[in-house]
C-alpha cells in the first residue's frame, strides 16, 4: 500500500515537462542524461507552487546539465522557490533513485523519516531527505546535501540549458514574469559573480518564449 506525499522541486524539476521524465522515463530536451522512469508512472494526482526554508546554490557537476547542480541550504535564513508534486512515497523512492543513479526499486522508511525529519540515503553529496513542511496535512519531501554539509561544497556556476529549464520551470509554477525570474536567479550563490546580468536575461527570455 502507498502512501501519498509532496516532493518539492527547487532545481530543473521545477520544469513539470522535465520532472515527467523521472516518472515516464525518456531524457529531457537539453539534458545528457536518460531515465528509466518509476515503477508507476501516473503523474502527479496535485501540482503547488512553493516556497521552501532555505536558499537554492550550485555546486559540484551535473551529469546531466554540464556545470553545477542546484542544492538546498536548509540551514540559511530565506526563501527558496519550488514546485510540489503529489505523488506516492514508492514514486519519490524511484525519483530520489535515478537523482542519485541508482536503479529505481527501492523502499523509502517514510515514518522513519518523518519522525527524524530527515534521512541520509548514503554518503554522496546529494542523497539526503529532507521533510520541508506540509500541504493538505501530508508531508512536503525533498532532498540535497547533509545537514552542515553546504559550506564544504564548492560553488559551481550553472551551465545555460540547466538555468533554462529552472527558469520555465519558475515561469509557469509561479507565474512570474521574466524579470522577477531575473531577479530571483542573480542572487544565488553559483549564479552571483559568475553570470553576467546580460546572458542571464537572454537565458531568462530564451525560456519565456519557448514551446510549452
Amino acid at each position: 500500500m502507498t502512501t501519498p506525499v509532496w516532493y518539492a522541486a527547487y532545481g530543473s524539476n521545477l520544469s513539470a515537462q522535465r520532472f515527467a521524465r523521472y516518472l515516464e522515463g525518456g531524457r529531457a530536451a537539453g539534458a545528457q542524461r536518460t531515465h528509466p522512469g518509476a515503477r508507476d508512472a501516473t503523474p502527479p494526482s496535485g501540482v503547488r507552487p512553493v516556497r521552501l526554508p532555505g536558499q537554492v546554490f550550485f555546486a559540484g557537476e551535473s551529469s546531466s546539465w554540464g556545470g553545477g547542480v542546484a542544492y538546498l541550504d536548509v540551514a540559511v535564513q530565506g526563501e527558496a522557490l519550488g514546485r510540489a508534486y503529489r505523488i506516492t512515497d514508492e514514486q519519490l523512492a524511484d525519483v530520489v533513485a535515478q537523482e542519485m543513479h541508482r536503479e529505481p526499486g527501492e523502499i523509502i522508511d517514510l515514518p522513519g523519516v518523518l519522525a527524524a525529519q530527515t534521512l541520509a540515503l548514503g554518503d554522496g553529496d546529494y542523497e539526503t531527505l529532507h521533510v520541508v513542511g506540509e500541504l493538505d496535512g501530508e508531508p512536503v519531501l525533498t532532498f540535497t546535501c547533509p545537514d552542515g554539509a553546504a559550506p564544504q561544497l564548492g560553488l559551481a556556476a550553472p551551465s545555460r540549458p540547466y538555468v533554462e529549464v529552472i527558469a520555465r520551470g519558475l515561469l509557469d509554477a509561479h507565474d512570474l514574469q521574466p524579470r522577477e525570474v531575473l531577479a530571483y536567479l542573480e542572487g544565488l550563490p553559483g549564479v552571483r559573480g559568475e553570470w553576467t546580468s546580460a546572458d542571464l536575461r537572454t537565458t531568462v527570455l530564451a525560456a519565456a518564449t519557448a514551446p510549452a
